[in-house]
C-alpha cells in the first residue's frame, strides 16, 4: 500500500501509485458493517490503509482480485471456503499481541485471589486467549500456588479457531517473553534435534486448559457452573459503547458472587458501577 492515501472522490481511495486491489470507500464502509455486525469491533475513520493492508494478505489467498469480489464471496457464504475464511477475516483485522505473564502485576494478584479460595472447586475463563500464552500462565499460577491436585477448571477461548489449535498445541519458542528460568525448568519440556529451540507445555499443565471457539457477541457462551475468575483483557477496546455495555452485562451474568473480572491496562469499566467495582489496578469484583 502506498505511503501516502488521499480521497479524490466519495466513491473510491486513489494513490499515487496504482493499487494491487480496487478499494473503494463503499468497500471500507462495507468492512466496517461486517466486521462490527460478526465480532462487534468497531473500526474508526481513517482505518483504510490499515484495512487494505491487512486484507489484501486474504484477497490472495482466495484468489480474489478486488474488495467488493471478496467481500461479496465472505457474505454470501455459499461454500465451506467462504465460512471458513469468516475467523480469518476477523483475524486479519485484530491484533494477536501476547505473551505469557503479560501485565505481571495481574498473575500476583490472581496468587493471591487462588489462596483465599484454596480448598474450593474453581473456575477460570480466558476469554480472547489467542495463542494460549495467557492461559497458560493462569494454569502455571494455579499450579504453583495452589498445587498439581487442586480442581480447577481453566476455559479458554477466542474467536480465532486457528490461534486455538496453536494455542492447544502448545509450542512456542524457546526465548519465549515472560517465562523466567525457573518456570522454563518446571512447566516445559526443550525441544531436541529439528525442534532444538522451541519448547512445549508439559502434559500435564496442558490437560488443566480446555480451548473451545467463541464469538463474544454471539449468545452462545460457555455453559456450566459460574465462573470464579475471569481474564478478558484488551478485549473491549475493540468494541463501540453498546457493544461493550452488552458484553459486561453478559460477564457479570456469569461471574459468581464474589467473582473477579481481571481487565486490561487500557481499559476502564467505571461506566458499568451497577455490575462491577474497582477492586485493584484494572480488576473488577462483581457488584
Amino acid at each position: 500500500m502506498p505511503a501516502a492515501v488521499r480521497d479524490t472522490s466519495p466513491a473510491s481511495i486513489h494513490s499515487d501509485l496504482e493499487p494491487e486491489f480496487a478499494f473503494s470507500m463503499r468497500d471500507f464502509d462495507r468492512v466496517r458493517r461486517l466486521i462490527q455486525e460478526h465480532a462487534g469491533i468497531h473500526l474508526h475513520d481513517g482505518k483504510q490503509a490499515m484495512v487494505y493492508s491487512r486484507l489484501s494478505r486474504r484477497l490472495r489467498e482466495t484468489g480474489h482480485r478486488s474488495f467488493a469480489d471478496y467481500l461479496a464471496w465472505l457474505q454470501q457464504a455459499r461454500d465451506a471456503a467462504a465460512r471458513a475464511e469468516w475467523p480469518r477475516f476477523v483475524n486479519g483485522l485484530t491484533t494477536h499481541l501476547t505473551s505469557f505473564f503479560r501485565e505481571a502485576h495481574h498473575f500476583d494478584c490472581l496468587a493471591q485471589d487462588l489462596r483465599e479460595r484454596e480448598g474450593r472447586d474453581l473456575r477460570i475463563w480466558c476469554a480472547a486467549a489467542s495463542t494460549g500464552e495467557e492461559a497458560y500462565s493462569i494454569a502455571m499460577v494455579v499450579d504453583e500456588t495452589l498445587g498439581t491436585r487442586a480442581t480447577v477448571e481453566i476455559v479458554a477461548s477466542d474467536i480465532d479457531a486457528e490461534v486455538l489449535a496453536s494455542a492447544q498445541r502448545g509450542i512456542y519458542d524457546a526465548d519465549a517473553r515472560g517465562l523466567s528460568a525457573a518456570r522454563l525448568q518446571r512447566h516445559f519440556l526443550r525441544g531436541k534435534g529439528r525442534n532444538e529451540g522451541r519448547i512445549r507445555v508439559r502434559p500435564a499443565l496442558a490437560r488443566r486448559v480446555q480451548f473451545r471457539t467463541l464469538n463474544l457477541v454471539d449468545p452462545q457462551w460457555p455453559p456450566g457452573a459460574p465462573f470464579d475468575i475471569v481474564f478478558c483483557r484488551n478485549v473491549m477496546i475493540y468494541f463501540d459503547g453498546a457493544t461493550r455495555q452488552a458484553v459486561l452485562q453478559r460477564l457479570h451474568g456469569v461471574l459468581a458472587a464474589g467473582g473477579l473480572l481481571y481487565a486490561g491496562h487500557a481499559e476502564s469499566f467505571v461506566q458499568a458501577r451497577q455490575w462491577f467495582r474497582l477492586r485493584g489496578k484494572t480488576i473488577y469484583a462483581k457488584a
